[in-house]
């Protein structure tokens, strides 16, 4: 990665961040594995560094079956087991145990609006919400949508949905753009 490029501060000189920064970060994502996939993974970040978590990306994704909802919906103890020894993902009980609730949740979603996707972009009428803050400090952990979305979700059955990992959920999948005016990544898509 180039040096040379000015991004949001909370980028630092780490590839791994800065890959994600570049190419992920902020763009729009409508295709609802990829959506499951940040949603779970938003989740496990609560109380940790996003770092942490695109450190063990690939191992989230090895050991919830590339987060497969089908698969994930039929766990018994006994995967359940297996996951809280996996010392390549962060073994927190409430949030592996979420991720099965999340996955049935989710699939209920998609039979009721025919995908996800239409459910959550539907909170901005399928349009960016593209922001100007000239500084890191300046952008905020939480607004009133996401708020509404985290309550919203919460009465649908959702766990680790509080309106802080909603608004990073919103920035991540793009719904979104947080990139503060220095970064070269400003009002891009």
């Amino acid at each position: 990665m180039k040096r040379n490029k000015i991004r949001c501060a909370w980028v630092t000189d780490d590839e791994i961040y800065q890959k994600y920064h570049d190419f992920e970060w902020g763009r729009p994502v409508h295709d609802d594995n990829k959506l499951f996939e940040f949603l779970i993974l938003e989740g496990m970040q609560a109380g940790l560094s996003w770092l942490t978590v695109l450190k063990k990306r690939e191992a989230f994704r090895k050991a919830f079956d590339n987060f497969d909802m089908d698969k994930i919906i039929e766990y018994d103890d006994k995967k359940f087991e297996a996951l809280m020894q996996n010392k390549d993902i962060i073994r927190n009980k409430l949030k592996i145990e979420s991720v099965k609730q999340n996955a049935i949740c989710f699939k209920k979603i998609q039979s009721t609006y025919g995908s996800f996707n239409s459910f959550i972009w539907g909170y901005v009428d399928g349009e960016q919400i593209v922001n100007s803050w000239k500084q890191l400090a300046d952008i905020p952990a939480t607004t009133e949508l996401s708020d509404k979305i985290s309550k919203d979700m919460k009465k649908l059955g959702f766990k680790f949905v509080g309106s802080t990992i909603i608004y990073a959920f919103m920035q991540a999948i793009g719904m979104v753009n947080d990139h503060t005016a220095d970064c070269f990544l400003f009002h891009k898509e």
